[in-house]
C-alpha cells in the first residue's frame, strides 16, 4: 500500500512539474537575444538606421515575427529589430560564430576564460587567412527564477522552443546573405542547444557547428558539419563521460588542497570540479582538432 502511494505521489509531483514546465515554455521568446559583437559587455546590438536595410530582407523578417509570434505585437516589433540590426552588423561578414554558453545559459563569454580563448583563436585564424568575422553571443536565459525554471524545462526537453527561435535567426541570415557561413559554437550545456538547431538547420550547407564537452546524458543528434570535442589532450571530460567516480574523487582531493591546476579541470554549476571539462585554445586536444575542422571545411591553415 505504501509503495502504490509512494508511486502515485511521484506520478503527481511529475506531472506537476511538466504543467510548470509547458506554461514557462510558452515566455521562451521573452527572454533570448542576439547581442552584439562578444566583448562589449553583452549590451543590445547598437543602434542602426533600419531604413537601410532592403526591403525584401525587412519584408522576410517581418513575416518570420508573425509566424512565431502571431499577433503580439510588441514581440514582434523587437524580433524584428533584433534580426534587422544583427543583419546590418553581418552583411559585409564572411562568418558570423554564435556562441551557447553552458550553465543557465546568462554567462558572457568574456567570463568563460575558455570558450572566450577558443573564440579569439578561432577569428584570428579566420581573419588571418583573409576572412571578414563576427562574434555573437545567444543569450538564452534571463537571469531570473522564471528564467532558471524556463531552462530547466527547455533544457530536458532538447530546447524546442529556444532551439527553434535560434535557428529561425540563423537562417534568416543565411537566407539575406548569401555567401555567408555561420558557425553555432556551444560549451556544456550550451552543446544541447546548439545541436538541436543544427539538427532543426541540418539541410542548410551554409551553417556549422563547433562543440565542447556535452553533458553525459545528451547524445548528438546531427554530427554533419559538425566538430565534437569530449578531450582537451590533457584528460578526457568526466562530465561528459558520466565518470562521476573520477569527479566525486577530484572533489575530495580539491577540499583537502590536493588537486592539481593544471589537470584541465572545468566546474559544474560554478563549484562541483569535473576534470577534463575545461577547454581552452591553447589546449593540445582543442587547438589540433579546431584547426583541422577550419582546414577541412573553410581552407583556414
Amino acid at each position: 500500500m505504501a509503495s502504490k502511494i509512494r508511486r502515485i505521489g511521484i506520478v503527481v509531483v511529475l506531472a506537476l512539474i511538466l504543467s510548470l514546465g509547458i506554461v514557462l515554455l510558452s515566455f521562451s521568446y521573452s527572454e533570448a537575444r542576439l547581442t552584439c559583437e562578444i566583448g562589449t559587455g553583452g549590451f543590445s546590438s547598437p543602434v542602426y538606421d533600419l531604413s537601410t536595410v532592403p526591403q525584401s530582407v525587412a519584408e522576410d523578417a517581418t513575416g518570420l515575427a508573425k509566424g512565431l509570434f502571431g499577433d503580439r505585437q510588441k514581440k514582434c516589433d523587437d524580433f524584428v529589430s533584433q534580426l534587422l540590426s544583427v543583419y546590418l552588423e553581418a552583411k559585409d561578414k564572411n562568418f558570423v560564430i554564435v556562441f551557447n554558453p553552458g550553465g543557465w545559459g546568462w554567462s558572457l563569454p568574456e567570463l568563460s576564460p575558455g570558450w572566450w580563448s577558443i573564440l579569439g583563436g578561432i577569428k584570428s585564424e579566420l581573419d588571418s587567412s583573409g576572412y571578414k568575422s563576427l562574434l555573437l553571443d545567444y543569450r538564452r536565459t534571463g537571469e531570473t527564477l522564471r528564467g532558471c525554471l524556463n531552462e530547466f524545462a527547455e533544457m530536458i526537453t532538447r530546447y524546442p522552443s529556444k532551439a527553434k527561435d535560434l535557428a529561425a535567426r540563423v537562417e534568416f541570415l543565411t537566407d539575406n546573405i548569401s555567401d555567408l557561413r555561420v558557425i553555432i559554437a556551444g560549451e556544456s550545456n550550451g552543446v544541447v542547444i546548439s545541436d538541436s538547431v543544427m539538427n532543426i538547420l541540418e539541410g542548410n550547407p551554409q551553417v556549422y557547428s563547433i562543440q565542447t564537452g556535452p553533458p553525459f546524458w545528451h547524445k548528438n543528434l546531427t554530427l554533419d558539419r559538425t566538430l565534437l570535442i569530449t578531450n582537451n589532450g590533457l584528460n578526457p571530460d568526466s562530465f561528459s563521460r558520466g565518470d562521476f567516480l573520477v569527479m566525486i574523487w577530484s572533489n575530495l582531493k580539491s577540499l583537502f588542497g590536493a588537486s592539481s591546476t593544471k589537470d584541465g579541470s572545468g566546474t559544474i554549476l560554478y563549484y562541483f570540479r569535473a576534470p577534463g571539462h575545461e577547454y581552452r585554445w591553447q589546449y593540445p586536444g582543442v587547438y589540433s582538432q579546431i584547426m583541422d575542422f577550419l582546414d577541412k571545411n573553410f581552407g583556414v591553415e
